[in-house]
């Protein structure tokens, strides 16, 4: 049985990254984040890759503040 991944959007990715949502998809594009295609247009991130690109160092997590958009 192959363990449960929480799988995540571009949107959340990038809001959690502090990124545009097309950065996210380029990154895609270059295969520098790993992701799922979960039907034809879906695609989503494991959350254990964010945690990945957080923990290298990568980029810094920016904290939102409540209500500012």
């Amino acid at each position: 049985m192959v363990p449960s991944t929480q799988l995540i959007t571009i949107r959340e990715a990038a809001n959690r990254l502090g990124l545009k949502e097309s950065t996210i998809r380029k990154y895609i594009l270059k295969r520098q984040i790993a992701y799922v295609k979960p039907s034809v247009r879906a695609v989503r991130i494991p959350i254990e890759e964010l945690e990945r690109i957080l923990s290298a160092g990568l980029r810094p997590a920016i904290p939102q503040a409540e209500g500012v958009r």
